[in-house]
């Protein structure tokens, strides 16, 4: 690259740039094409072949739309020292915590194509909040140019300790017998968790009303004491609940039974397959970047899903590692969009 625009700066220089009308015709077809390079350098766009040979030569930005210290963020910085000692770069976490991940996906959509910004996000979440609020700025599919998955997060269809229920067909029965149906707790509006129970009780015929709250943790206060008939908290935030015998898992949504409550059915054990939304995680690039430096990228968070140790991290916390080629993740990701946009619109949810 530095030499083409050596090449360019020759050839202006033999020529009489402020009084010869013949000044372009001296200018060889070398120069033109340095002078495409030199356009591309002035407008951030990446060469290809060039910009991925090299790629990549210093850090790279991983950005999380949650605040620190939650279990994304959590992954998001295993991943990010797996993949630092891969590449041999540093790859550096940024939170952009708003708008339920919307700031952070509109930053990747708006980032230069050339690999050194990447999102780690929830299919679900991705798809959900501009499916609820349309005027966000990015496009859950064309705003991301897919990498790979990275893990599976699983949640728990949960009841408080004293509940008669100890599966999703009792479950059902009770909402039948009680006045008014069951309440059913959710960390939001909007959330995974909502989208899930709500199909619940269409697929069941549950009946329940929703209780929204402010994020996961007030949510499980009223279900251990009772004043929640059923919730939906993820693996990781029931945990020590599950251990602990205050609330009760009838149903683990998530590609493998819970060590927390060995006993209770996966969804898709219990019949309820179809009903999980999106429990996947992802890492993604900007919309555009060249497909050689997404093959390194893919090359390397594959590499890292392997590593004895980040498995066992990711495990801990009631995960599941995986990984994919960047076209499954483009599919999960359409795929992912279509039903969530097909749900909200179901449910009202549209704003």
């Amino acid at each position: 690259r530095m030499a083409c625009l050596a090449k360019v700066g020759s050839q202006f220089a033999q020529c009489n740039i402020l009084g010869s009308k013949g000044m372009l015709s001296q200018i060889t077809r070398r120069g033109f094409a340095c002078l495409a390079v030199l356009a591309a350098v002035i407008a951030g766009t990446p060469l290809p072949g060039a910009s991925a040979q090299d790629f990549p030569n210093r850090s790279i930005t991983l950005l999380v739309g949650l605040a620190p210290g939650g279990v994304t963020d959590l992954m998001a910085r295993l991943y990010a020292q797996a993949v630092s000692s891969i590449l041999g770069q540093t790859v550096v976490v940024e939170n952009r915590p708003a708008a339920s991940g919307a700031v952070a996906a509109a930053a990747l959509q708006k980032a230069a194509p050339d690999g050194y910004t990447l999102l780690i996000f929830s299919g679900a979440q991705h798809a959900t909040t501009p499916a609820i609020t349309p005027s966000v700025a990015y496009d859950p599919v064309k705003g991301a140019q897919p990498v790979a998955l990275v893990f599976n997060f699983a949640g728990v269809v949960a009841v408080p300790a004293d509940s008669t229920a100890k599966s999703i067909a009792e479950l059902v029965a009770l909402s039948k017998s009680k006045p008014g149906g069951l309440n059913f707790g959710s960390p939001g509006i909007g959330t995974p968790s909502h989208l899930a129970a709500a199909k619940l009780m269409a697929v069941t015929g549950m009946k329940a009303q929703f209780v929204h709250y402010k994020g996961g943790a007030p949510m499980m206060t009223d279900l251990v004491a009772s004043r929640l008939d059923v919730a939906w908290p993820s693996a990781p935030s029931a945990r020590a609940f599950l251990e602990s015998g205050r609330i009760k898992a009838i149903a683990i949504d998530g590609v493998r039974r819970s060590k927390a409550a060995p006993n209770a059915p996966t969804l898709q054990e219990a019949g309820f397959g179809d009903v999980s939304v999106a429990n996947w995680f992802g890492v993604a690039a900007a919309p555009g970047t060249p497909p050689a430096i997404i093959a390194k990228l893919n090359a390397a968070f594959a590499e890292a899903s392997r590593d004895p140790v980040l498995i066992q991290k990711v495990e801990e916390q009631g995960l599941t590692v995986t990984t994919s080629t960047p076209d499954e993740l483009g599919k999960a990701m359409a795929k992912e969009a279509d039903e969530i946009r097909a749900l909200v619109k179901k449910l009202g949810l549209a704003q």
